[in-house]
């Protein structure tokens, strides 16, 4: 007969669902075995972890798929199998998808740039780092407790921080990391404040447990709250890169390896809004009042900083086509912060949520494409102008055709259907929830950003200065700009099949 001691701490052990944690946890071990690894290959072999790098996110990304037959949970209360830390929901597959697919991308293009660096980037670290951040960034939507959350968020960011700086003896390389570092700082220390408000006024850090006891708090403690849900909201606008949160970006971006700078600028921004949706429509609900106006006006604001500081660049200046790339980010994330704001005012906030959702995805394809042919010009112009790009068609037919493409999805013109249809879900997000102010101002900087990416698709087609060299394309980075361009054309014709993924299933 067990004693009651013994009985009381078998009720605290909690029962461990391996698949569904099997994603995140996969790409954290094979991090582990290639730093392990990498003590016993030779220099001469050093590219064998990058392939394993590349088919670990590969295998990870598969075991989504038998997580899609329904919801499941682990790390649950004892006793409350309905509060749990860790769920893999609609939601939680979805944006894991695009950080796997992501990430495996940016390792596609990583392969070629470290064998162009010659041994001038630490291999090892590179992929131990680069996995670490994918593994953190997987776990980060599947959180379901502030705790949880706030150790995804971190685990995501402090490998990266290192990414953008391991070019050892760059300056620029140095600058862009100390620039990240400080301002994710800043964000995790104003977050982490909001959370310990939260926690305090509420006594729990479960998401759902809080939305409903937030609306309950003593009143001595309300005010508490209410600093508590502000802060928790500013912490994360840092992440999203949302203005006045965005002063990192441009130098970090330029300063940072290329496939790093892809990596930030998609799976970064899916880390980023994952957990802004989770604080807002999961844990605060009846605070709606409070973030919907806020995220409202953050979105306006950042998509006009965005677009206009992407115009303001020069097409001779050093590395302007990423700093363009960098700027035509903080301008999309405006884009993306326009239907989690339209959830504070709609009926159907699952709806509104899916349209961000349903971006993300857009953009995840586009974006990352247009960062591999950009890795694919910096190999014979490292300076990276959005002049080089000058008469790309002559020499490279498929990579302009390609980048012109990805060039005209992001600004929402045809044959870019998919990119249409985006801009599309989200100007009805936004006229649905009646925030027509914000939907004539998204489509005032849909304007705008028409002329800076018809402007470098045209320079691609224009007549080339000088005799150009053709080099041929490493494989790796072949198949990154074939997978992103066959994906972004697939979903042009069927854009609607985006819609259906995205759908939340949140709520």
């Amino acid at each position: 007969m067990s004693s009651p001691a013994h009985s009381a701490a078998q009720s605290l052990v909690q029962s461990v669902d391996w698949l569904a944690i099997a994603p995140p946890t996969l790409t954290a071990l094979v991090g582990l075995v290639v730093l392990v690894a990498d003590l016993f290959i030779g220099d001469n072999r050093k590219a064998l972890l990058g392939w394993i790098s590349v088919a670990g996110l590969a295998a990870s990304g598969l075991l989504l798929l038998p997580l899609l037959d329904g919801d499941r949970s682990t790390f649950c209360l004892t006793g409350s199998t309905d509060v749990c830390s860790y769920t893999a929901d609609h939601f939680t597959l979805v944006i894991q998808f695009l950080v796997l697919g992501g990430a495996l991308l940016a390792a596609l293009l990583s392969v070629t740039a470290l064998k162009d660096a010659d041994r001038g980037l630490p291999e090892g670290e590179y992929w131990f780092l680069l996995l670490s951040s994918a593994a953190g960034a997987a776990l980060l939507p599947a959180s379901r407790d502030l705790a949880t959350l706030i150790v995804a968020l971190e685990v995501a960011s402090l490998p990266a921080f290192a990414l953008v700086g391991i070019r050892h003896g760059d300056r620029k390389s140095s600058e862009a990391a100390l620039k990240f570092f400080l301002s994710s700082v800043t964000a995790t220390a104003v977050g982490l404040m909001g959370i310990s408000f939260v926690y305090a006024s509420t006594g729990t850090l479960y998401l759902t447990e809080i939305a409903d006891r937030i609306q309950h708090v003593d009143p001595q403690l309300h005010t508490l709250a209410q600093a508590g849900v502000v802060l928790t909201l500013i912490g994360f606008a840092f992440k999203t890169a949302a203005v006045p949160f965005h002063f990192w970006v441009p130098d970090t971006y330029v300063g940072a390896p290329l496939p790093i700078a892809a990596y930030l600028s998609v799976v970064g921004k899916a880390v980023g809004f994952s957990g802004l949706i989770l604080v807002t429509v999961v844990a605060f609900p009846s605070y709606a009042d409070v973030w919907g106006p806020a995220l409202a006006a953050l979105a306006a604001l950042t998509m006009t900083v965005g677009n206009v500081g992407a115009l303001r660049q020069r097409t001779t200046r050093a590395y302007s086509a990423v700093r363009l790339l960098a700027w035509s980010s903080v301008g999309q994330a405006g884009y993306l912060l326009v239907p989690i704001a339209a959830a504070a005012y709609s009926d159907d906030a699952r709806r509104s949520i899916g349209s961000t959702v349903a971006y993300a995805l857009m953009y995840a394809a586009v974006n990352l494409g247009a960062f591999a042919v950009a890795a694919l010009v910096a190999r014979t112009k490292p300076l990276n102008r959005v002049s080089d790009y000058r008469g790309l068609y002559a020499t490279r037919p498929l990579a302009a055709l390609v980048l012109g493409f990805f060039l005209l999805c992001l600004a929402g013109l045809p044959p870019g259907i998919i990119g249409l249809f985006a801009k599309v879900t989200v100007f009805s997000a936004a006229v649905d929830a009646g925030l027509g102010w914000l939907a004539v101002i998204m489509a005032v900087n849909v304007v705008i950003a028409l002329f800076y990416y018809l402007q470098w698709t045209a320079l691609l087609f224009r007549t080339p200065e000088g005799a150009e060299e053709h080099h041929r394309a490493p494989a790796p980075l072949t198949a990154a700009i074939t997978l992103t361009a066959v994906l972004g054309i697939a979903l042009s014709g069927a854009p609607q099949l985006v819609l259906r993924f995205a759908d939340t299933g949140l709520f």
